[in-house]
């Protein structure tokens, strides 16, 4: 939904009759259904918001007697037709009885987009307040003063505060508009799948069936069991038919602007294998919450109809690769089994690097099914170019995306050393040894892209135990004549020295993890002559929007870094590009010192210890070194040249 194409309604006229409610309603519905739909809980089913954000807009109908309450004109109606729809959406309670709206037999879900599951989080994370002051600003353009007096209309108890809080979410997505928005919070432009139907068609079979067997057994007599044994449990019904999955042309990724996984066509030799496909696409629908599902990922069923990105048989073991758009789900089914997975028999995931984690393994001989979720909303080129389709003692198969023109496999503990061709067939790799240490990143990929896609554009993914691999990225240390870096590829000769280097001092390297990126934000000559100290900031990206991140020293004599401290948040992201940090260290002559470094738009460095108190400009390369600091604790604070007060992470 666009702004643009509904009426402005603080730009109506203020005089005149007052229209009717029920015009008020049909000239904003949708403008209010959006305004409920951000409101409501965000934790909440697609299906459920969907419903409710209408249900909470039509109840404001009646309680307004025909006529717009307030003072006169069209916005003094609109306004008090917002605030009952704003008070009905954060009471956010249930109406036993209601007539509407019913929806039987579909699920609704809103049109998926890649900003949906960012964005979903950081309001999950909003009490409903500030996601109504969130959507005063943004669908109605209120300034903060003036949102925080619609939501006292409302009956806020805290409007200032509440307006507050929405209005810091809205800052951090860069004061977007509406019409920037993802397309996901329309919910007046729905999709349907018949997911419900398929499981209420059952549910009222398997009713039915106990009724006639109830009444059977009323009225005849029940034999026992022939020479005297226990019966047998029966097989499961079969399952329901299941809806084809959705396929993508072969050539689609050569003919589109955006590359992910959306445009990933289906592969492997068991695609027509109905049978097979529908096992997998059913089981992900009866879903529950015992599903093993990765962290970031919400266990349950496809948000939208699925797409079927592999079905195929690997060493026996018959594996589906699917994607609803936010989530992968990979079903495997066991040599022996052919039923559908029952909602349960998923396992969870692993929550360290090793790469045989029961999550991403592939059950291969258990002889049941096994369904495993993972989150997968913002691929693209990189986080969109490999997907783990088995582990067995072998190692990992990979399915590589279509715009992958060569594969190799690197060891990142050995920089100076060449990567190895890794051959894939029909985009399927051959199993990748190696496994990590505890923290660590597992085995690497090193892919390139098709030069359709980018001229010699080659990049990084590690194994994190996950469905998915996570992209290393390494940002070079600061260039005075220079603007601030952005990320890069990791495959450089100084990126790989780093990455040997720093690469089990990552804040976190387990599934969930979409990226992790080596910032090197100063160079620092120690004294004596004992050589150059790097200091990074290592920071892991979580495909919910998420992370966290870890300062870290890397030594001159290449050898392992050493982690400071880690803490969650958005430290060294983006949107929080300054970090200052401190180290004790001792010279080889046994002189004690505290260094402290902090990256290049600090303006100045305050430093506390036992003896001594700093307070000065920042050298040029932002750097100190404080002998004989004491053997107490020492505060570190800086400053950049914007006014914005730092102090080490964690």
């Amino acid at each position: 939904m666009d702004l643009r194409t509904l009426p402005r309604p603080r730009a109506a006229g203020s005089g005149g009759r007052p229209e009717s409610a029920e015009a008020l309603l049909v000239r904003h519905y949708r403008h209010l259904v959006g305004m409920a739909y951000l409101t409501l809980p965000a934790d909440r089913g697609r299906h459920a918001r969907v419903v409710a954000a209408h249900a909470v807009v039509q109840r404001a109908l009646p309680v307004l007697g025909g006529k717009a309450a307030g003072r006169s004109g069209d916005a003094s109606g609109y306004e008090a037709v917002r605030a009952r729809v704003l008070r009905g959406a954060l009471r956010r309670r249930r109406w036993p009885g209601a007539v509407f709206p019913r929806v039987w037999g579909v699920r609704l879900f809103t049109p998926p987009d890649d900003g949906d599951a960012e964005l979903d989080v950081r309001l999950a994370e909003l009490p409903a307040p500030a996601r109504a002051g969130f959507a005063l600003r943004v669908l109605d353009g209120l300034d903060r003063a003036e949102a925080a007096e619609a939501l006292a209309w409302a009956g806020v108890e805290a409007p200032a505060e509440a307006a507050r809080a929405g209005d810091e979410l809205l800052r951090s997505l860069g004061g977007a508009g509406w019409s920037e928005l993802p397309p996901g919070y329309d919910a007046c432009t729905v999709h349907l799948r018949p997911g419900d139907l398929l499981r209420r068609r059952r549910r009222w079979a398997l009713v039915a069936a106990a009724v006639a067997v109830a009444l059977t057994a009323a009225v005849l007599p029940v034999p026992g069991p022939p020479g005297g044994g226990t019966g047998g449990s029966s097989a499961p019904p079969p399952a329901a038919r299941a809806v084809p999955p959705e396929r993508r042309a072969a050539d689609l990724w050569r003919r589109t602007a955006k590359l992910d996984l959306a445009v990933w066509p289906a592969r492997g030799e068991l695609v027509d294998d109905t049978a097979l496909v529908g096992r997998a696409v059913t089981a992900w629908q009866q879903a529950g919450p015992s599903a093993a599902a990765e962290p970031g990922s919400t266990p349950g069923p496809p948000a939208a109809a699925p797409q079927l990105l592999y079905a195929g048989r690997l060493d026996g073991t018959a594996v589906v690769l699917l994607t609803d758009g936010r989530s992968l789900a990979r079903y495997t089914d066991g040599p022996t089994s052919g039923g559908p997975a029952r909602s349960g028999s998923a396992r969870s995931g692993p929550t360290s690097g090793s790469a045989s984690g029961p999550t991403s393994g592939a059950a291969a001989g258990t002889g049941g099914p096994v369904l495993a979720l993972a989150a997968a909303g913002d691929s693209d080129v990189t986080a969109g170019a490999a997907v783990v389709l088995r582990r067995d003692e072998r190692g990992a198969r990979y399915l590589l995306a279509p715009w992958v023109a060569s594969a190799a496999t690197r060891r990142l503990d050995r920089p100076d050393e060449a990567e190895r061709p890794l051959a894939f067939a029909d985009g399927v790799t051959d199993p990748v040894p190696g496994t990590a240490a505890p923290g660590c990143p597992g085995p690497v990929l090193q892919l390139r892209s098709d030069p359709v896609v980018a001229e010699q554009h080659a990049f990084l993914l590690a194994d994190l135990g996950g469905l998915a691999p996570a992209h290393l990225t390494y940002t070079p240390p600061p260039d005075g004549s220079a603007p601030a870096r952005p990320p890069r590829e990791a495959v450089g000769a100084q990126a790989l020295r780093r990455w040997a280097a720093g690469a089990c001092a990552v804040p976190e390297a387990g599934p969930g993890v979409r990226q992790l990126n080596l910032w090197e934000f100063a160079d620092q000559r120690l004294p004596q002559n004992a050589g150059e100290l790097a200091w990074a900031c290592l920071r892991a990206d979580r495909w919910d929007g998420s992370g966290s991140a870890a300062a870290a020293v890397l030594p001159p004599n290449g050898g392992r870094a050493e982690r400071l401290a880690r803490a969650d948040g958005r430290a060294c992201s983006r949107y929080e590009q300054d970090t200052v940090a401190q180290y004790r260290w001792r010279a080889p002559n046994g002189t004690a010192y505290l260094l402290v470094a902090a990256s290049r738009r600090v303006s100045r460095l305050l430093v506390t210890t036992p003896s001594r108190r700093l307070d000065q400009p920042a050298p040029p390369g932002r750097t100190l070194a404080l002998d004989d600091p004491g053997t107490g604790p020492a505060g570190v604070e800086a400053v950049t040249a914007s006014g914005t007060r730092l102090r080490p992470i964690g």
